[in-house]
C-alpha cells in the first residue's frame, strides 16, 4: 500500500469517529492483502452508521429549538419585506418605483437560497459551526447598519445582499441538520423548526408597526438587531450535529443527482413556485391602502398571513408524516394558488384578512417541507448538497417573483393581472410536484 494511503489510514484512526467504525487497534499488523481492502472500504464506500436518528431526546429537541431560532431570525426579517416595501415607498425612497424597491426584497428572498448548494456542500464536509457563527454575525450587522442607510444603493447593498447572503449561510445547514437527529418524525420536527419563520414574520412587522411612530425607522432598526443577536447567540450554543462528515465524490454540484427524475422535476417545481409563491407577501400591504384600509391595516396584514402561517406549517408537518410530505405540499400549494388568484378580487378589509389567512396557513408548507421531499429523494449522506441545490436553483424564481409582479402591476395600474400571473405559475409548480411524486413512486396513488 502506498505510502499516502498508509497516511490516511492512519489519520482515520485518530479521528473521534474510528473507535465506532474500526474498534480493533492491532492495524499494524494486519496482512497487506487485508489492508487494502480495509482502505477501500474506508474511503471509497459510504459509511454505514449513518442510520438510527434517536427521534427523540432532549439533544434532538434542543436542535430543532435552534433551527427554530434561526428560522424565526432569517425567514422572519425576510418574509417582512412587505413592511419595508411599503414603508420605503411612502418615505424613505418615495422618489423610486415600486418595481425597483421590490429588487430589494427579491435579492434578499433569492439570497436566503442561492448560497446553498455552497453550504450544503461544505456540511456535508463537515463544516457547520464556523459557518454558522459567522453568518449570524454578519445578520445582526446588517439590521443596524440598515438603520443608517438613506438612499437605494445602500439599502440594495445591506438589507438586498449583505443580509440575504448571510442568512442563505445559516439557514441552508440549520435546515439540513435535522436530518441528522430525526427520521420518522422529520416532517413533524420540520414544521416545528420552520414555525419559527411564521413567528418571526409576525414579531417583526408589529414591532416595527409599534416602534416606528414612537422611535423612528433607525432605533426600530437597532432593536431588530438586539432581537436577533440574542436569538442567533442562542441558536449558535445549541446547534450541532450527530453525525461526521462524509466526503462524497463530487464537488460543490451532484449532477448524477438530476438522472433521478423525480428530483429533477422538484427542482423545477421549487423555481417554478418560487416565481409566485411571494408575490401576495409582498404586494398585500400596498393593495389593503389601495382599497381603502387604514396605513395600521396595511401594517397589520403581513402579520396575519405570516400568524396564520404557523399553524399551516405545524399541520402540514403532522400531515406530512403520515400521507408524504409531496402530498402535502402539493394540496397545500394549490390552496395557495387559488387564494393568490382570489387576493387582487377583494374589495374590503374583511374579504382581504379571510384571504390573506388562508394565503398564508396554506403557504407555509411550501417552504417547511420542500427539505424533507429532497433529503428522501437519496441517501442521508448527500442530503446537504442535494438540499442545497434545490435551494440555490429555487433562488432564481424568487429574485424574479416579485419584480415580475410588481412590473405586471404597475403596467396595468393594479393588482388583477398580478394576482392572476402568480396564482397560475403557482398553479404549475402544482403540476410538477404532482409529476415529481409519479415519477418517485411510479404509480398515480401513493404516500410520498
Amino acid at each position: 500500500m502506498s505510502n499516502e494511503s498508509r497516511g490516511k489510514l492512519e489519520s482515520f484512526q485518530a479521528t473521534e469517529f474510528a473507535s465506532a467504525a474500526w474498534p480493533n487497534d492491532n492495524l499494524g499488523t494486519a496482512h497487506p492483502h487485508n489492508r487494502e481492502i480495509l482502505h477501500a472500504i474506508v474511503y471509497e464506500k459510504p459509511a454505514t452508521h449513518l442510520s438510527g436518528a434517536p427521534d427523540g431526546g432532549l439533544t434532538a429537541w434542543l436542535v430543532v429549538f435552534a433551527v427554530h431560532l434561526v428560522t424565526f431570525s432569517a425567514f422572519g426579517v425576510a418574509n417582512s419585506w412587505g413592511i419595508f416595501q411599503a414603508y420605503y415607498e411612502e418615505n424613505i425612497l418615495r422618489y423610486s418605483s415600486r418595481s425597483n424597491i421590490a429588487w430589494i426584497g427579491s435579492v434578499q428572498y433569492a439570497l436566503v437560497y442561492l448560497p446553498a448548494v455552497v453550504t450544503g456542500r461544505i456540511f456535508d464536509l463537515g463544516y457547520f459551526k464556523i459557518p454558522c457563527f459567522a453568518a449570524s454575525t454578519g445578520i445582526v450587522a446588517s439590521a443596524f447598519l440598515t438603520a443608517e442607510c438613506t438612499q437605494f444603493w445602500q439599502f440594495f447593498l445591506v438589507q438586498g445582499l449583505i443580509l440575504g447572503f448571510c442568512c442563505g449561510i445559516i439557514v441552508g445547514p440549520a435546515v439540513v441538520v435535522i436530518s441528522h437527529w430525526f427520521d420518522r418524525k422529520r416532517g413533524l420536527a420540520m414544521s416545528f423548526a420552520a414555525i419559527g419563520a411564521s413567528i418571526g414574520s409576525t414579531v417583526f412587522p408589529v414591532i416595527a408597526q409599534e416602534l416606528i411612530p414612537l422611535i423612528g425607522f433607525k432605533w426600530t432598526m437597532r432593536v431588530f438587531g438586539f432581537i436577533l443577536l440574542a436569538t442567533l447567540g442562542v441558536a449558535n450554543i445549541l446547534l450541532k450535529r450527530r453525525l461526521p462528515p462524509v466526503n462524497v465524490r463530487g464537488g460543490l454540484l451532484n449532477l448524477k443527482s438530476f438522472r433521478n427524475k423525480a428530483y429533477a422535476i422538484f427542482c423545477i417545481a421549487g423555481i417554478v413556485g418560487f416565481l409566485g409563491i411571494y408575490t401576495v407577501l409582498t404586494y398585500v400591504s400596498l393593495s389593503a391602502v389601495a382599497i381603502g384600509g387604514s396605513k395600521n391595516i396595511a401594517f397589520y396584514i403581513i402579520a396575519i398571513a405570516n400568524g396564520a402561517s404557523t399553524f399551516g406549517r405545524l399541520s402540514s408537518g403532522l400531515m406530512a408524516d403520515k400521507f408524504g410530505a409531496l402530498n402535502t405540499m402539493a394540496a397545500f400549494t394549490a390552496m395557495t394558488g387559488i387564494t393568490t388568484f382570489a387576493w387582487p378580487f377583494a374589495t374590503n378589509k374583511s374579504q382581504l384578512i379571510a384571504i390573506v389567512t388562508i394565503y398564508g396557513f396554506s403557504s407555509g408548507a411550501f417552504v417547511a417541507l420542500f427539505a424533507v421531499a429532497a433529503v428522501a429523494m437519496g441517501d442521508i449522506e448527500d442530503a446537504g448538497r442535494r438540499v442545497g441545490m434545490f435551494m440555490s436553483l429555487s433562488a432564481f424564481g424568487a429574485i424574479a417573483g416579485p419584480p415580475i409582479s410588481g412590473a405586471i402591476s404597475t403596467a396595468s395600474r393594479g393588482f388583477v393581472a398580478a394576482g392572476l400571473y402568480a396564482g397560475g405559475i403557482i398553479m404549475c409548480s402544482v403540476g410538477l410536484l404532482l409529476l415529481a411524486r409519479y415519477l418517485h413512486l411510479g404509480r398515480v396513488w401513493g404516500k410520498f
